[in-house]
C-alpha cells in the first residue's frame, strides 16, 4: 500500500532509492551480526535466487537446495562481504551461479528431469529480444537454453527470465556492460537457431 502511493505520487525512481537505500542499511546491519537484518535480506532476495537456479537447474528441489547454501554462505561470509562495484543482489547471484557450476561439473546427478511448470516461477521483463522467447513451450525453452554456452544463457536467464539490468548482469558475470550486451546479442541469435523450424519463424 504504501509502495503503492509512493510510486503512484513520486514516481519509480523515488521508490528505487527508498528500497536501495533500505537495503544497504540491512546490509551493513547484517555484517554487524544482526540476525533479524538477515533474515530480511534473505526475504527480499529469496525468490529471485531460487527462479535463477530453477531456470538453470530444471528441478524445484535441487534449486531449494541451491538457494539454501547460497544463503548459507552469504551469512558465513558477511563480515567479508564489501561494496566494490558489486551490490548484494549480484553478490548473491553470484554465489548461486558458482554453486551451480560446481554442482554440474561435479556431475552428482545427470539424471533428466522432467520439465516444471515455469509458469510458477516466471517473473519476466520486456525487452527488445523478448519476441525470441514468446511464443516457446517450456520444454523447448529449457531445452535450447541447455545447449547456449554457460555465459550465454547465464546471461539471458538473469536479462530476460530474472529482470536483472545490463549492470547487474555485468557485475554478476563479472565482465563490462559492453560485454554483457554482445553476450546477450549472440545468445539470442543462437537460441533462436536452435528453435525448431516453425517456431523461429513466428
Amino acid at each position: 500500500m504504501i509502495k503503492r502511493f509512493i510510486r503512484r505520487v513520486f514516481g519509480l525512481p523515488v521508490l528505487d532509492r527508498l528500497i536501495g537505500t533500505r537495503l544497504i542499511a540491512l546490509v551493513e546491519l547484517a555484517r554487524t551480526g544482526d540476525s533479524e537484518a538477515f533474515g530480511l535480506l534473505y526475504d527480499h532476495y529469496q525468490s529471485s535466487v531460487y527462479r535463477f537456479l530453477f531456470y538453470r537447474t530444471r528441478s524445484t528441489t535441487l534449486a531449494e537446495d541451491l538457494t539454501s547454501e547460497t544463503f548459507f554462505r552469504a551469512l558465513r561470509s558477511m563480515t567479508n562481504f564489501r561494496w566494490q562495484g558489486k551490490d548484494f543482489g549480484a553478490w548473491l547471484m553470484t554465489i548461486a551461479r558458482n554453486l551451480a557450476t560446481d554442482h554440474f561439473k561435479a556431475g552428482r546427478t545427470r539424471l533428466e528431469l522432467t520439465t516444471e511448470d515455469m509458469g510458477l516461477h516466471d517473473d519476466c521483463t520486456e525487452g527488445p529480444e523478448s519476441s525470441v522467447l514468446a511464443g516457446l513451450t517450456n520444454e523447448i525453452l529449457l531445452r535450447a537454453l541447455k545447449e547456449l554456452p554457460d555465459e550465454q544463457r547465464d546471461c539471458l536467464i538473469m536479462r530476460f527470465l530474472q529482470g536483472m539490468s545490463i549492470a547487474e548482469t555485468a557485475a554478476v558475470l563479472g565482465r563490462s556492460d559492453g560485454a554483457v550486451k554482445q553476450l546477450q546479442l549472440r545468445g539470442v541469435r543462437n537460441l533462436a537457431k536452435l528453435m525448431p523450424e516453425g517456431i523461429r519463424d513466428q
